[in-house]
């Protein structure tokens, strides 16, 4: 695989990434605004109906908070070198380009399909011309341009399971496996995506008012997917609906929700969340920034659902130490 092609996958990663880690994004970074379903409700005509899971980040917003900023000062993670070099190849500038993300990940016969519609500002010229230069190939697809870039080596053909950027809208484009992508295309044109889904329609809207970050899904059809053993799959609880969201105001704020198929299989999760969190007061008295977190934690729902906040104060935010400058040795003089 060339160096240039490598970038492009790099992008799709990067994005896939950001979408679908909502949750971890929303905990470790911040600085949203809120969104609700309703300004994104264009973006969700494009995620099919039988999406397992939709998730929702503001990239843009993450880019320019002050905890990113604090988190970049704390892990020696960038490289402005490598971003540099990315967007002259691609023409994407991660710190300004990309506004927000809704991914979804749809459960197939095989593996799961992951998705992602991005809305921002890309060079679609460049973006074309950079995957032709390298294996790949531009087609049409009831009116959309897609790129699809080969997976495999340099002289790999295009095939099924590679990856496809399409230029959906202006300012809008999907990401994923090349499958995922028409599906994409065709729930938006026949007007059966996520979007006619009442269950998860619900969840979406109720999730995210007043948040700024959150995920939603069928644990139960993601648990079948991943085929796991019998004695595992015997013991995790009995869920069909989760849900995760987060909110930024100087700390963190978030909730993790479950719908069990029961009442009797959420007192059951209750009384393990209940165990869980006794035990971690109990550790967490000898430090008092563990405890003020742990504290914080809140465990809430009746009838089949479970739910558990959090809150993260700025003061312990604050506490996140630099990372130690890099000492430059001073060259030799020659002998």
């Amino acid at each position: 695989m060339t160096k240039q092609t490598r970038y492009f996958l790099a992008a799709s990663g990067a994005v896939l990434a950001a979408g679908l880690g909502t949750g971890l994004v929303a905990y470790y970074t911040g600085g949203f605004q809120p969104v609700s379903a309703s300004a994104v409700s264009n973006e969700l005509r494009y995620i099919p109906a039988d999406a397992t899971v939709v998730a929702y980040a503001d990239v843009r917003a993450i880019m320019d908070s002050d905890v990113r900023a604090r988190l970049k000062e704390a892990l020696p993670l960038h490289d402005e070198r490598g971003q540099k070099e990315f967007q002259a190849q691609t023409g994407i500038d991660i710190e300004k380009d990309i506004d927000y993300v809704v991914a979804s990940l749809t459960a197939g016969a095989e593996k799961p399909a992951p998705l992602v519609v991005a809305r921002g500002r890309f060079n679609d010229t460049q973006l074309e011309t950079l995957i032709r230069e390298h294996g790949g190939a531009v087609e049409e697809y009831k009116g959309k341009r897609l790129i699809v870039a080969p997976t495999g080596h340099n002289d790999a053909p295009i095939q099924s399971g590679s990856v496809t950027l399409a230029f959906l809208e202006p300012g809008l484009v999907a990401i994923g496996e090349s499958t995922a992508v028409r599906n994409s295309i065709d729930a938006q044109l026949s007007a059966h995506s996520i979007t006619g889904n009442n269950e998860m329609m619900e969840l979406v809207n109720d999730i995210g008012q007043g948040n700024n970050a959150w995920a939603v899904g069928r644990f139960d059809v993601l648990s079948q997917q991943a085929k796991l053993p019998e004695q595992v799959s015997a013991r995790l609880p009995q869920l069909k609906w989760f849900a995760a969201a987060g909110h930024v105001n100087g700390g963190l704020s978030g909730m993790l929700r479950a719908e069990a198929l029961d009442e009797q299989a959420a007192e059951n999760l209750r009384d393990v969340v209940r165990g869980v969190l006794g035990l971690a007061r109990m550790q967490a008295q000898a430090d008092p920034r563990t405890q003020a977190l742990v504290e914080s934690l809140q465990l809430t729902g009746t009838g089949k659902t479970v739910a558990l906040s959090f809150t993260v104060p700025a003061e312990i935010l604050q506490m996140i130490p630099k990372a130690p400058v890099p000492q430059v040795q001073a060259e030799q003089p020659a002998k």
